[in-house]
């Protein structure tokens, strides 16, 4: 298990429960009709082909991301709300909610992500939500899986505190990388001319950090650095 995760899952108190969660990142496959579908690996990952974290290890990322601003937020419930949430329930629900993104994607010839045949039947939150009730999660995690993208976008709306926490981490964390990327592109593109293939959140940052403190000039020169150290990394 990636270090990342395992940090997260080590905290989760209910063994059980952390058993379960366990065993679904370790193994991130799903058997239908006899047939055992697996995808690219978790740390090769992206967790969207074009909106956000759209680059090989953007899937970790964004889990990471999402269940440290859901903690965050469970802090601020208990601290200032004086609210009660369950952060066992909290910390798999963010994990897991999507953890088979992975068995969407394909690599193309030229580099791109492209959909699997088997996302071309199905999406990753069926997937994962048939998967976790095959597997006797409880019924709660459940729900914070299957409302995570909300219920103008998904097919119900968050009904516990854990559930909104979740879909909340989610979303903050997907618009907050789509929209570093977009402008990250958008300053790439009118300082060069180009836009760099496959931008990570790390090297956004960086690009929009380099307008701030030294203009274009800066963003032209963070551009080179980002093209040459993928160079060299290459070869």
């Amino acid at each position: 298990m990636d270090s990342r995760l395992k940090k997260f899952v080590d905290k989760i108190k209910d063994k059980p429960l952390r058993k379960k969660v366990t065993e679904i990142i370790e193994n991130p496959t799903i058997e239908i009709e006899g047939k055992v579908y697996s995808g690219l690996s978790l740390e090769a990952s992206p967790a969207g082909m074009s909106r956000h974290h759209s680059y090989p290890g953007g899937f970790i990322e964004h889990v990471v991301a999402t269940t440290e601003i859901a903690l965050n937020l469970c802090n601020i419930i208990e601290r200032i709300y004086y609210g009660k949430v369950d952060k066992d329930l909290v910390i798999s629900g963010a994990i897991l909610h999507d953890i088979f993104k992975p068995l969407m994607y394909r690599v193309k010839e030229n580099g791109s992500y492209g959909a699997t045949p088997l996302a071309e039947r199905l999406d990753h939150l069926t997937l994962i939500v048939s998967e976790l009730v095959r597997k006797g999660l409880p019924l709660n995690l459940i729900h914070i899986v299957c409302a995570h993208h909300g219920g103008e976008v998904g097919p119900i709306w968050p009904r516990t505190v854990e559930a909104l926490v979740c879909h909340l981490a989610d979303a903050t964390d997907s618009r907050l990388d789509g929209e570093v990327l977009r402008a990250a592109r958008y300053l790439s593109r009118e300082a060069t001319g180009e836009e760099l293939y496959r931008l990570t959140s790390k090297e956004a940052f960086e690009i929009v950090h380099s307008k701030v403190v030294e203009g274009w000039d800066g963003v032209k020169k963070t551009v080179e650095k980002i093209k040459q150290k993928r160079f060299s990394t290459e070869f």
